[in-house]
């Protein structure tokens, strides 16, 4: 590295590497030039319960557990972590490693004695080049998606992963997070988002069945929508024509259910079309409420279905949350409904998590309802935190 530019051999090195080399050029850039022997990327597993060392076996075994380690709160919190006193033989420094808000995993570097205090400073934006580069580098290559995976993914939870945007988003105006369980099985419960200048799309969807089927229909249902929407249409044509599509592939035998948003991010004013299940929740000023939507067919379930979309405000401050029937409609063993009573009071227990953090907390707080029950369906979370334009503005 130069003196003047001490990241600009880093950038090199990495752009120059192999995609499945990544790491190993890394480590080889900070060893030269900071002296920096061992550095090693814990990736997140689908479950976003452990991190998993890139290099080594995937197993639980060699996980490193989100709760409860400095890794894991370098992850949950985003910010640098190091472990030791400075005067110490040797310190580790445990850096988030994320790209525009999604939440990849921890760089885990051990420091040489006597190191600069701002090496931190600098090792943070080595991880996020590093994160850059991850992105670029996993559609050509599978080692990283191995990784992440402590055991066997089922073909249609393979179907729904590789159809997904992210697991979290950040902007100026907004924060967002969203979990599927059981993540190693999940089959048709998706969520998808796109944001651009003026406007934050999101869907959660639920295509009916069970396995390969569900997962077709969702995939079906999820690539129809974003057709329609690069191609231009409004809020309701986006849905009639995904609608037209999965009627046209099953005639009736199979839907998906739906809830569309349509976020203007200059105003916080929502578009919103209930073509299903998805429930959506609203926590404002402490108050938890659900934002009641006139239900509408499932995508497919009738031919030439139309829709009609709905509005509602966001304030700054206000969080979504959206949930599918797999969570609110879960009934326990006993017969209990989860519902909006537990719902709420699951979202108020985590009003300060961060948005992905409290999409995984709601997850977990079914975990714990269903007990030994078997779960009959797949549960899907997302949560939104809106700052709104103002917090646009001011960065």
């Amino acid at each position: 590295m130069t003196a003047a530019d001490p990241l600009l051999d880093l950038h090199r090195a990495l752009r120059a590497a192999a995609p499945h080399d990544l790491v190993r050029a890394l480590t080889r850039v900070l060893d030269e030039h900071l002296g920096v022997g061992r550095c090693t990327l814990l990736l997140a597993d689908y479950g976003v319960s452990a991190l998993q060392p890139f290099g080594t076996e995937p197993s639980a075994g060699t996980a490193v557990p989100v709760g409860g380690t400095p890794a894991g709160r370098a992850y949950l919190s985003q910010e640098p972590v190091v472990i030791g006193a400075p005067e110490a033989p040797e310190q580790t420094a445990y850096l988030p490693v994320s790209v525009r808000g999604d939440r990849i995993g921890v760089l885990e570097v051990v420091l040489p004695a006597g190191a600069d205090p701002t090496l931190t400073s600098l090792l943070s934006e080595a991880a996020q080049a590093l994160g850059h580069e991850l992105v670029a580098a996993d559609p050509s290559t599978d080692v990283y998606a191995k990784a992440r995976r402590l055991r066997r993914l089922t073909l249609a939870a393979e179907m729904q992963w590789d159809l997904l945007p992210g697991r979290s988003c950040e902007r100026p105006e907004f924060t967002l997070g969203a979990q599927l369980e059981p993540a190693y099985s999940v089959r048709g419960d998706n969520f998808d988002w796109s944001v651009s200048e003026r406007k934050l799309s999101i869907s959660v969807t639920n295509g009916m069945g069970h396995g390969v089927h569900a997962a077709s229909l969702t995939a079906l249902a999820v690539s129809a929508l974003r057709n329609a929407r690069r191609s231009g249409a409004d809020l309701a044509f986006q849905a009639e024509l995904a609608s037209q599509a999965v009627w046209s592939a099953h005639t009736g035998s199979g839907y998906v259910k739906s809830v569309l948003l349509e976020i203007d991010l200059a105003t916080g004013s929502v578009d919103a079309i209930d073509a299903g299940s998805p429930k959506v929740t609203r926590l404002r000023d402490g108050q938890v409420e659900r934002i009641e939507l006139d239900a509408q067919f499932a995508l497919g379930a009738l031919e030439d279905t139309r829709y009609v979309p709905e509005r509602f405000m966001l304030h700054p401050g206000d969080r979504l949350v959206v949930v599918g029937e797999g969570v609110h409609g879960f009934r326990s063993a006993a017969g209990e409904v989860f519902g909006d009573r537990l719902l709420a009071a699951c979202v108020r227990k985590n009003r300060l998590a961060p948005a992905p953090e409290a999409a995984r907390a709601v997850l977990r707080d079914l975990a714990l309802f269903r007990g030994d029950s078997t779960a009959t369906d797949d549960a899907v979370c997302l949560c939104l935190d809106w700052r709104g334009a103002a917090a646009r503005q001011e960065n």
